[in-house]
């Protein structure tokens, strides 16, 4: 569902599943606030998934470039709720909402997860270089809570660990229509 106000009592356990997942895979990820996702959830531009009133899975969606591109973050399922396609319908959600919310918007992800890249190639995303996505530097001083945020400083934004991925309306419709629930 669309997250609320009152979902906030969850972002404390979503920052420490997202920090475990990251520590887990060895991988980078940008680290949030209690504050940022507390406002991501407030404002409705977050995704979480409950099962009754246990935490079961989070993405929040960021509109960058005065509103030309948006990007679908944070994705996370806890351990216990994961293989259960929970993630594949908060991708499909979170991407629905995106496309609610700013129709002619460009939709990118930035990942370093097979998952999360067969769940963006569904959803009609195409990789990219990083030069495609916005040159908004409130969108890039993001990645500086990433531990591979010297890789992208070193290659001038060029490359990293991750891959770029970016979803176009005005070239390609998604293959599928998604299922994720509002």
């Amino acid at each position: 569902m669309v997250a609320e106000a009152s979902h906030e009592v969850y972002v404390d356990e979503i920052l420490e599943t997202i920090e475990a997942a990251a520590k887990v895979r060895g991988t980078g990820i940008a680290q949030r606030t209690h504050d940022y996702l507390a406002t991501k959830i407030k404002e409705g531009k977050a995704i979480i998934a409950l099962a009754g009133d246990e935490f079961a899975g989070f993405s929040y969606i960021e509109s960058w470039g005065n509103k030309q591109y948006v990007a679908t973050s944070g994705l996370i399922v806890p351990e216990k709720f994961r293989h259960l396609g929970i993630a594949k319908r908060i991708k499909e959600a979170s991407f629905t909402l995106a496309r609610l919310r700013w129709p002619k918007a460009k939709i990118f992800s930035l990942t370093s997860g097979g998952a999360v890249m067969k769940m963006n190639t569904d959803l009609g995303y195409l990789p990219v270089t990083f030069g495609e996505l916005t040159d908004d530097e409130a969108f890039w001083r993001g990645c500086e809570g990433c531990i591979n945020h010297d890789v992208l400083i070193r290659t001038g934004r060029k490359y990293c660990i991750c891959t770029a991925m970016l979803y176009d309306p005005a070239k390609k419709a998604p293959s599928t229509p998604p299922k994720g629930e509002l």
